[in-house]
């Protein structure tokens, strides 16, 4: 399990690296700053919850159980938020409209919140003999 999660953690990490690089070099010269910037945030997200996934893959006080819906979470969270942004951020080079599925960013970043609550409550719940 731990396995599975430090190498998703890497990839999203390693793709938030050259996706914000396209984002920094490639993009500010076919879109909007405010474009720029969304797609950005993006990225920052990305990266964000790649780290999140690397702690939880290195640590020894959460269950395989907890660990798992954790990486499922942030998963489809980055996926549904990330990437609609990164979607709706650049949607004018693309035939694909994605303001159609604009409505999954919010279900996204609820995902991510959701991981988080997770991660919180089971840490709150850890007796003082597991730290």
């Amino acid at each position: 399990m731990n396995k599975k999660i430090l190498g998703t953690a890497a990839f999203l990490g390693m793709f938030s690296v050259i996706l914000g690089a396209y984002g920094a070099h490639g993009l500010e010269k076919i879109i909007d700053s405010e474009s720029v910037k969304n797609f950005n945030t993006a990225v920052e997200y990305q990266m964000y919850h790649a780290l999140l996934l690397m702690m939880v893959g290195l640590t020894n006080l959460l269950s395989a159980k907890t660990k798992q819906i954790i990486l499922c979470l942030v998963v489809l969270g980055v996926l549904f938020f990330s990437g609609s942004i990164y979607g709706l951020s650049t949607n004018e080079l693309s035939s694909f409209d994605f303001k159609t599925i604009a409505f999954i960013t919010p279900i996204g970043g609820l995902l991510l919140i959701l991981s988080w609550a997770l991660l919180f409550i089971k840490f709150i719940q850890l007796k003082k003999n597991n730290l």
